[in-house]
């Protein structure tokens, strides 16, 4: 594919992301960000086939570079997921307001 087609997928996926990110209420943020890391798992795929397919040096060290940002998107994606979904999580030890005791 042309280089000029590859930087418009990239310029346009950036301004889509950016667009959606801005006008999703927050309440959806975590059903939204599950999502992402559920598309930066299929990234990670992609990154380990394009550094595992041997084209040239280059293409391993950018599928490298890939599999390793992928790889912190993911696992951080979901230890703030994990972190967000714990504060819905009803406390153990809490009292009801009102309740007198």
């Amino acid at each position: 594919m042309e280089t000029i087609y590859l930087l418009f997928i990239v310029v346009l996926a950036a301004f889509l992301g950016f667009e959606l990110i801005r006008k999703v209420p927050a309440t959806l943020h975590t059903p939204l960000m599950s999502g992402a890391n559920a598309i930066s798992g299929i990234t990670l795929v992609g990154a380990l086939i394009s550094s595992g397919s041997g084209n040239d040096t280059l293409t391993t060290i950018i599928g490298t570079a890939a599999v390793a940002l992928a790889t912190i998107n993911v696992v951080g994606g979901y230890m703030v997921t994990d972190r967000m979904l714990a504060m819905f999580k009803k406390k153990s030890g809490s009292k009801k307001p009102g309740s007198g005791a």
